[in-house]
């Protein structure tokens, strides 16, 4: 059995403040506690130009995506916590996402970054949906291209009071249920990876 499922740990959203981001980053602590090889990614440091199929053809994949590709593709599963822009998924992480979508030779398998992989879903926001509606679209494009995807999921209502002073969550009932959304993705990774 692979005793330390590799994991990433990224939020849709590079803003300093970004509750997303806390998310995130209690998750990879959460997931680790479950024995996980947790890497915490900032989506800021692999600056991405809109996808345009023409820049693609002419300057090839931009290197930060070459480098992000590679830690997906070396990756046994991912944590994505999203805030919710307009009933959807934000610019930058859907921007992203297509970029490692693409494949860099002939002889790469196509979604390389995404097949096989397993992946849980978050989101927070001020709102009194917690980003809830911004998941379904990003689940459904997940799914279309190869992730498996835990069913259950978090969404943060009222973020704004939803974490403490050291960037935990306030109620227990939503510390349980990411607990439980870690411990799951700890577990399905292990099993696809064996």
């Amino acid at each position: 059995m692979a005793e330390h499922p590799k994991l990433l740990f990224l939020a849709g959203s590079a803003r300093q403040g970004s509750f997303n981001r806390k998310l995130a980053k209690l998750a990879a602590g959460l997931a680790e506690g479950e024995g996980a090889n947790v890497t915490l990614l900032e989506l800021a440091d692999y600056p991405l130009p809109i996808y345009n199929g023409d820049l693609e053809e002419e300057q090839g994949i931009p290197k930060p995506a070459r480098e992000l590709k590679k830690k997906f593709i070396d990756c046994d599963g991912f944590f994505i916590a999203s805030p919710e822009y307009n009933s959807s998924i934000p610019p930058l992480l859907k921007n992203t996402l297509d970029w490692l979508s693409r494949k860099e030779s002939a002889d790469e398998p196509p979604l390389a970054a995404y097949k096989g992989k397993v992946a849980a879903l978050s989101a927070a926001s001020p709102g009194g949906n917690g980003g809830l509606r911004g998941l379904v679209p990003l689940r459904m494009m997940l799914g279309n291209i190869g992730v498996h995807l835990i069913p259950q999921q978090l969404a943060v209502a009222g973020a704004g009071d939803a974490f403490d002073d050291d960037g935990r969550l306030k109620s227990d009932q939503q510390l349980q249920t990411l607990t439980g959304i870690m411990r799951e993705l700890v577990r399905v990774s292990r099993q696809l990876r064996d």
